[in-house]
């Protein structure tokens, strides 16, 4: 059956956790702040290694299709988290609880019941499977994870990414680079010039988010152990190697920018070859334009918005500017890097028509070559507070959401992850 024909069922939640669909009400998704039914282009079967959430204190909201009226449940809502290579379209409707407690970061996807399985407001934005694991022995993985315990025991940093966020975290990069296959992480900075509301590895004592994801990068690595893990990696793919930095387990990898430097430069003498990524805020020209000529070969600029107000109250940031963030861009695409966008889609508020021109002006001067769709992963009401007083507007939805963005700048593609880039 065609995903156009498809009429969802709300799914509710008990006080247990326990998942159900409701017999009557239809599934509702949100917007930004508007509830409405999911638009027929955007339902996809629930892709294998999504999770499915219950959220506390949050009361679901169905729609009854007899009488046209939304009704909320007494059960809690329930919201899905996409697998990697998806992009969510629309969040989960619900109306909170004046207690309920503020969401762990993720992002929360409509999600409904119809023909016997889970239905998602999502699009899949990229082919790549670097992050599959479905027919790959978790016991491989570990006994892959503990060989290069013992093979480096002491290249703290590949101890690091080895018993921590392989055993601890499974953190997918991390286990490719156990694996030998596709994009190693390589975190290296403690410290951050942001103070992101999101923040997944570290919150401010006063923040309203009581857990994060990971825990911060505890020691700084010097070169040597870097151009170690990047050249053990480079000796272990055959096609295609990547190496990343800039991880969820650290900070701003630009704060290290003269270490980095002299990694890439040790790994470039001693023969390496592939891309060397930074995912980054893009805060320092000056040293995004040396770490380019010592070898970098991408950047990954993360953003939420393309405008200076709504980029400010998210990112916080100290001691930079958008500007800055602008000028980076500038200084890697003058030597021929490529340069992505890593652009935090938020249903209903990227997809707005003043985010959309932002985003079209921002590419027309700085030319990125990529825009990598993932979701923010924030507790949606607390983003929405965050952004109260700055105009949107309705949101065109997500399919058309590209289609403009692709229509002005035909050079950019779309996708979720780091793509290797020929060079070095």
């Amino acid at each position: 059956m065609a995903s156009s024909n498809i009429r969802p069922r709300l799914l509710v939640a008990d006080k247990d956790g326990n998942i159900y669909d409701h017999p009557d009400l239809l599934m509702v998704c949100k917007r930004g702040k508007e509830m409405a039914l999911p638009r027929p282009d955007e339902l996809m079967p629930l892709p294998e290694g999504s999770d499915l959430f219950m959220l506390p204190g949050r009361h679901a909201v169905g729609l009854d299709p007899e009488t046209g009226e939304a009704e909320a449940m007494e059960e809690f809502a329930v919201a899905a988290f996409s697998a990697p290579a998806h992009t969510l379209t629309a969040h989960a409707a619900f109306i909170a609880q004046p207690d309920a407690p503020t969401l762990p970061l993720f992002a929360y996807g409509a999600v409904g019941f119809a023909n016997g399985r889970f239905y998602v407001c999502a699009k899949k934005v990229d082919q790549d499977t670097r992050q599959v694991f479905t027919n790959i022995p978790c016991d491989k993985i570990e006994k892959n994870a503990h060989k290069l315990i013992r093979r480096y025991p002491d290249n703290r940093l590949m101890q690091h990414i080895m018993g921590n966020c392989v055993l601890k975290y499974s953190c997918p990069a991390a286990r490719n680079l156990a694996l030998g296959r596709f994009e190693a992480p390589l975190p290296t900075s403690r410290a951050c010039n942001a103070r992101c509301v999101g923040c997944i590895s570290q919150q401010e004592d006063d923040s309203k988010i009581c857990s994060t994801p990971q825990s911060r990068l505890s020691f700084t690595p010097t070169a040597q152990e870097i151009a170690e893990v990047m050249l053990h990696h480079h000796g272990n793919v055959k096609e295609k190697p990547i190496y990343s930095f800039g991880q969820g387990c650290e900070g701003e990898p630009l704060t290290e920018a003269p270490l980095l430097e002299e990694a890439i430069r040790l790994f470039r003498a001693q023969g390496g070859k592939g891309t060397v990524n930074m995912n980054t805020n893009a805060s320092m020209p000056q040293a995004v334009g040396r770490l380019c000529d010592a070898g970098l070969s991408s950047i990954r600029v993360s953003l939420n918005s393309a405008r200076e107000e709504v980029y400010n109250r998210y990112y916080r940031p100290r001691g930079y500017c958008f500007a800055d963030v602008v000028q980076s861009m500038r200084e890697a695409k003058a030597r021929g890097k490529w340069v992505s966008l890593n652009l935090l889609f938020f249903p209903g508020i990227t997809d707005s028509e003043p985010e959309i021109e932002a985003l079209i002006s921002l590419a027309e001067d700085t030319r990125p070559d990529f825009i990598q769709l993932r979701n923010l992963n924030i507790d949606p009401e607390m983003y929405l507070d965050l952004l109260n007083g700055i105009e949107f507007g309705p949101s065109v939805g997500f399919t058309f959401y590209r289609k403009r963005i692709k229509k002005a700048c035909p050079w950019i593609e779309f996708g979720y992850f780091n793509p290797y880039v020929a060079g070095e």
